[in-house]
């Protein structure tokens, strides 16, 4: 990158028509090439059809930013249902129509329901509306384009500081890390860490002898605005990795539904999509991460991190999100995780309906050749033709088993005695719904302490709610992050409580969830 020339002085190199400004002027022109810039057409189709634009432009694009911000934004919430959501923004409808109305006439004249299908509708796309399985109810997302725009917005609000140093420290310790990452000569290697080993020797010496180089009040201000701003387009980022992932699966439903060839060259083509898509950067980078987090010394690192720079003085302006902003990276994570296994849900449907297509289409072409062989049974043909057997058929009399009675266990009844104690039958009416999701979660959250951990250090931290119903939740519990151990050559005992106080105590061999192989490796870099 040739940098931008100065006003040139008669004579200079620089001045117009000299050799090196033509040469520089064709370098910048390649450089500009190289980088893409927007042409007139690329941005005209972009205004037409960028949700975010169209954010940008429309009326009501201060109620739409302000009120997703804080809903979905700041709050780190990915799903909501409508009733809830339509609740919220009643409520801030209410206060701007008392705050901004003119004679009588509110600002916002519409419900929040409507306002909510003209946000999620196809020419708008700010909101995104679905049924989750097993739900009648809609329930609503902010799109990339939200955040794209809430991005764009923040960068015209004026900043009191800005800083340069920390981003310039950065730009130098990636450039170190790319060219020391490509270098395949030994000897450059070896020089660049001895380098690195002079300066962390003089760093030491410096310390023993009490000459503490301390970052001033100006540059903790610079890095930790700038990893603010890293963290929060970070957790942005996810809901565009999310939708990228339920492009494609929605790409293979429409695909699943409209094929007509050979099962086969269907399956080579989505399984050839999924490894295209896991081995591409977006995956490669994406699982990356999700590795990063399900280090539990990483974790542990990051936790201590976040909480001592949240405790220095000189940090008045601290954004309390930031503190746990791993954590909301995490259900990020999880959310993007939960949509890949979508995918390997949707082949698997497509199999089940695949195979019981093929054995109704059988079933039909045995029922169409009983029916023709029963109409043709009336009618008698004059030519007949014997073919006589290949080999000869003997059968023995003794060879069909002869008549096993079968044997009656006989039954006592005479003891069964009727109990003296009533019993509500409504009890049997009673049902229990346990929710995996939540245990999951619990899970990952305690593997991030450690590798593995046992069933009852997770009933002693979070007692049983549900009582025998939620334990065998968590017997049947499966994910890619950890898979369940059961070893039966040790036995254990969980003990809980049932709403009216009586203790509940349950036998079973010992339950270890340990974390799978690949956060496992990560955890242990």
């Amino acid at each position: 990158m040739i940098p931008y020339k100065t006003d040139a002085h008669p004579g200079s190199p620089w001045e117009p028509g000299n050799v090196a400004t033509r040469l520089y002027d064709e370098a910048r022109a390649e450089d500009l090439g190289e980088r893409g810039v927007l042409s007139f057409d690329e941005l005209g189709w972009l205004r037409g059809n960028s949700p975010a634009w169209r954010l940008l432009c429309a009326d009501n694009a201060a109620l739409v930013l302000s009120f997703l911000d804080r809903v979905f934004v700041t709050g780190n919430v990915r799903s909501i249902s409508a009733s809830e959501l339509a609740s919220k923004l009643d409520d801030e409808l209410y206060a701007l129509n008392e705050r901004l109305s003119a004679d009588g006439v509110p600002k916002f004249p519409k419900s929040a329901r409507a306002y909510l299908d003209d946000w999620a509708a196809p020419d708008a796309a700010w909101l995104r509306k679905y049924y989750p399985e097993g739900s009648d109810e809609p329930y609503f997302d902010a799109t990339p384009a939200v955040e794209k725009a809430l991005r764009w917005v923040r960068t015209l609000q004026e900043r009191p500081f800005v800083g340069t140093e920390s981003r310039l420290n950065t730009i130098f310790l990636l450039l170190r890390q790319m060219v020391f990452g490509a270098e395949t000569d030994p000897a450059e290697r070896l020089k660049e860490l001895r380098r690195q080993r002079r300066e962390l020797d003089e760093e030491i010496a410096r310390a023993e002898a009490g000459e503490l180089d301390l970052l001033d009040v100006s540059a903790l201000r610079d890095r930790y605005q700038q990893l603010s701003t890293t963290a929060r387009e970070l957790l942005s980022d996810f809901r565009e990795v999310e939708e990228n992932f339920r492009k494609l699966d929605r790409n293979l439903r429409e695909k699943i539904a409209t094929w007509h060839g050979a099962k086969g060259e269907l399956l080579d083509d989505v399984l050839g999509s999924r490894e295209t898509i896991a081995d591409s950067d977006q995956g490669r980078s994406f699982q990356a991460f999700f590795d990063f987090l399900l280090s539990a010394s990483r974790q542990e690192e990051l936790t201590r991190l976040l909480a001592s720079v949240h405790d220095l003085t000189a940090i008045s302006e601290a954004d309390p999100q930031l503190r746990h902003i791993h954590y909301d990276w995490l259900d990020a994570a999880e959310r993007t995780q939960a949509t890949v296994r979508q995918l390997s849900e949707q082949l698997r449907r497509f199999l089940d309906d695949q195979v019981w297509s093929e054995n109704r289409r059988v079933m039909d072409i045995l029922h169409s050749i009983e029916s023709r062989a029963l109409k043709q049974r009336e009618h008698r043909h004059g030519a007949t033709t014997e073919l006589d057997a290949t080999s000869p058929a003997i059968v023995l009399p003794m060879e069909r088993p002869l008549y096993a009675p079968v044997r009656k266990t006989p039954i006592d009844s005479g003891s069964v005695l009727p109990s003296d104690e009533e019993a509500d039958p409504t009890v049997l009416f009673d049902q229990v719904y346990v929710d995996p999701g939540p245990l999951r979660r619990s899970v990952l959250r305690a593997l991030y302490r450690g590798p593995q951990v046992g069933l009852t250090e997770l009933v002693r931290e979070q007692p049983l709610r549900h009582g025998l119903a939620e334990l065998v939740a968590y017997l049947s519990l499966t994910d890619e992050g950890f898979r369940v151990v059961f070893d039966e050559s040790r036995t254990e005992q969980l003990r809980w409580h049932d709403p009216d106080g009586r203790e509940r105590v349950a036998t079973l061999p010992r339950v270890t969830f340990a974390r799978a192989r690949s956060a496992a490796n990560a955890g242990d870099r």
